[in-house]
């Protein structure tokens, strides 16, 4: 089961017709939504670890309350360390009422990194996670809406949300989620949310999406370079309009002439360039895996590295592998071997045996690739 189906059902149906929708719910099992971020996970994050503002903020009664009231300050190896959360302090806000909020859980919690590095490659758009600790028949925020798409879990407790229609006109809807469902929010959905007899946590997946706007000004910005765009702009201009008129129709037309000569998918190319080279997956594992590079095996069993992403274009006699944060340079004389990689990266685990060449070459370009953190070993 992909990341997508987890949260909406069938991926396919969900990218063809639910963003056009308002709301979506979704059931799945519950064990694997908690499994995410529970209860306990929270209580470990706020009591047991250095975690720091801005990763933590509170929120009261629509407002969001000042850090100095929960944080505090300490030094390690001489050095000031700012920001801390005071596990005390949060815990007695928290009591009287407050909602904790874990802000980028993405960047430093595994099973939410994964998940959204996973869900990045599904959708092609960035994603980032929250969760939202509500002690019971408390309300963090007043209705609002959020410029991103939005997944929301729960993972404890339950929490009933009030969803507005956009445009003011229409039913508000009434939904009560517990754990095992899922709703989809498209962007600018108004809703607010309360938790109910019990102590409420949920998880929100913020989908920042590209829109057209972003090819388009893309290709706008290559074709600039084909338009004469410097020195001042006329003296006299205020009293003669024309004249700058006359000037702007002419570089138009050159930014029409460029754009037509624009290729469509040397944009998309770079545009997907750009978006994996900004993606940076967790390399759980990779101490392991870089330690043990020397026994790797043609029979040792390989996956792919969960959401990292490989973007494979040809670049004269070379081929180049996008992987994230890196770009790994290969002759394309092996480029059967790197699409027989390409077909069996959607596998459950592989050998380097399946990339056809020799074996000496199949463990070369293996061992390449988990050092890259493209592979990991299954153990």
């Amino acid at each position: 089961m992909s990341a997508l189906d987890l949260l909406s059902g069938d991926a396919r149906a969900f990218c063809e017709k639910v963003w056009a929708s308002r709301v979506h719910l979704h059931h799945t099992e519950p064990e694997r939504l908690v499994g995410l971020l529970s209860f306990d996970d929270v209580d470990h994050l706020l009591t047991s670890t250095a975690i720091r503002t801005p990763a933590v903020r509170l929120a009261q009664d629509g407002a969001v309350l000042a850090a100095s009231r929960y944080t505090r300050g300490a030094t390690l190896q001489g050095q000031p360390l700012t920001g801390l959360v005071d596990a005390r302090k949060v815990l007695d806000l928290f009591e009287g009422g407050a909602t904790v909020v874990l802000q980028g859980l993405h960047r430093y919690w595994p099973p939410l990194s994964r998940l959204c590095a996973e869900l990045e490659l599904e959708l092609g758009h960035p994603t980032q996670a929250n969760a939202y600790l509500t002690p019971p028949g408390s309300q963090g925020f007043a209705v609002h809406s959020d410029t991103h798409d939005v997944f929301v879990f729960q993972t404890h407790g339950s929490k009933r949300w009030e969803v507005h229609p956009p445009d003011g006109e229409g039913e508000v809807q009434d939904v009560l989620l517990e754990p095992g469902l899922a709703m989809y929010l498209p962007t600018g959905t108004p809703h607010a949310a309360r938790a109910q007899d019990t102590v409420s946590l949920h998880v929100t997946l913020g989908i920042n999406q590209h829109t057209w706007s972003t090819l388009l000004d893309r290709a706008v910005r290559r074709a600039r370079g084909a338009v004469d765009d410097t020195g001042h702009l006329p003296a006299g201009h205020l009293e003669q309009p024309s004249l700058l008129a006359e000037g702007l129709a002419s570089r138009l037309e050159q930014l029409a002439a460029a754009l037509r000569e624009t290729d469509p998918v040397d944009v998309v190319a770079a545009h997907q360039t750009d978006f994996v080279e900004h993606r940076v997956t967790p390399l759980r594992g990779g101490l392991l895996d870089r330690v043990s590079l020397a026994d790797l095996a043609h029979d040792t069993p390989l996956r792919r590295r969960p959401g990292k992403p490989c973007v494979v274009r040809r670049v004269g006699d070379r081929l180049e592998l996008s992987l994230g944060d890196r770009r790994v340079t290969v002759p394309a004389r092996i480029e059967d071997a790197v699409e027989r990689l390409r077909a069996v990266l959607t596998e459950p685990s592989f050998t380097p045996a399946a990339l056809g060449m020799d074996e000496r070459s199949d463990l070369v370009l293996a061992r390449r690739l988990v050092r890259e953190g493209l592979l990991e070993v299954v153990r």
